[in-house]
């Protein structure tokens, strides 16, 4: 894969749920800890990706896609969490930041989270949260500026079962 990408929103009645679950299932399978075990089995990333593409058509959330221009394939995705209780309104976490294997070290880790931070901060987000197991995103979310708060052990699992721990950032968008 080679060339420029173009990251846009996407909603329910937008399709690549495919493409999405695919991206999904390659994390997963090169160790991405996103919530999932393996095997991830393809039709239960699908269901993931048409319930988050539900949850993006009634506002809950923004999905972001990175596509590779000219050819339209979808390499990477991210979602802003904007569904927060309510004396958090100021308030959202970014979730499944996922850029494809075959797709990396290209630059579309960044654009993603620098859509994402627009995406966010346009929907009245100014407090942006997340949470990564991956010390190569951790370089990334440092890079954009994100501040570590720290790391916890034993936070989750790992796709394959053991117990990995986690590193919570956070970015004040109105800086």
């Amino acid at each position: 894969m080679t060339g420029p990408v173009v990251v846009r929103p996407v909603g329910p009645g937008d399709g690549g749920t495919s493409a999405l679950a695919e991206v999904l299932v390659d994390c997963v399978e090169g160790g991405a800890s996103v919530g999932f075990l393996l095997p991830l089995e393809y039709e239960r990333a699908v269901a993931f990706w048409v319930d988050a593409l539900e949850r993006a058509g009634r506002g809950e959330r923004i999905v972001l896609v990175a596509q590779e221009d000219g050819t339209g394939a979808i390499v990477g995705t991210v979602q802003v969490l904007l569904d927060t209780p309510e004396n958090q309104p100021h308030r959202g976490d970014i979730s499944k930041m996922l850029v494809h294997r075959r797709a990396r070290r290209r630059g579309i880790g960044e654009a993603l989270m620098r859509a994402a931070e627009a995406a966010a901060s346009e929907a009245g987000k100014r407090l942006m949260v997340l949470d990564t197991a991956s010390g190569e995103a951790e370089r990334l979310y440092v890079r954009l500026g994100w501040q570590r708060v720290g790391a916890i052990p034993g936070y989750g699992l790992t796709p394959g079962g053991a117990l990995e721990g986690t590193t919570v950032f956070y970015k004040d968008l109105a800086r």
